[in-house]
């Protein structure tokens, strides 16, 4: 079954995928779609407030943090998932997702601090749900010493579209078994 949506003026077919037996979701996948990620990137950044680097986790969120950040010419930084060896004075936050079955860790590494400290930064993501891993990026960026400004995503999936503190471009459904919207 597949959810057909308009993100940035584009037609997009998304594949419901099986969280429970009573819920579904519709996958997002920006990778290799090369397109809706240079679309989506120019409306969020129409509806940006100023700020001065942009972070993700490193996630599916990456390809729209590069482009916000080729398209307005400022850095954008991704939280890892784990520490590199080349990380010096790693600070590290861990984070459940709806998206994975396990506890994850995003860390930053002292090159990455030092381009967020005492910065306006714009988090981004490409699709939020729950909140837990913007609220994880919050509390390492608050951590790190930036000043986060804003929080973005291309879709707001479920209750996260009735958030105030996200921009959002659209708003994602959730889906019973048979593919129905879920009320």
């Amino acid at each position: 079954m597949d959810y057909v949506m308009n993100i940035a003026g584009l037609d997009r077919s998304l594949h419901l995928c099986k969280v429970t037996d009573d819920l579904y979701i519709a996958g997002f996948i920006m990778f290799n779609d090369v397109e809706l990620t240079i679309a989506v990137a120019r409306d969020l950044l129409a509806k940006a407030p100023d700020f001065d680097v942009i972070v993700t986790a490193e996630s599916k969120g990456i390809p729209l943090a590069y482009e916000m950040s080729r398209q307005s010419g400022k850095p954008y930084i991704v939280a890892r998932k784990g520490g590199k060896l080349y990380m010096q004075d790693i600070v590290s936050i861990s984070v459940n997702s709806i998206t994975t079955d396990h506890l994850q860790v995003l860390c930053l590494g002292k090159d990455e601090r030092d381009v967020i400290f005492g910065k306006r930064v714009l988090i981004v993501d490409d699709v939020i749900s729950t909140g837990s891993s913007l609220e994880t990026l919050e509390k390492l960026v608050d951590e790190v010493g930036g000043d986060i400004v804003g929080k973005m995503t291309v879709l707001a999936e479920g209750n996260a579209a009735e958030r105030d503190d996200i921009i959002f471009l659209e708003v994602l459904p959730l889906f019973n078994s048979d593919g129905s919207i879920k009320l």
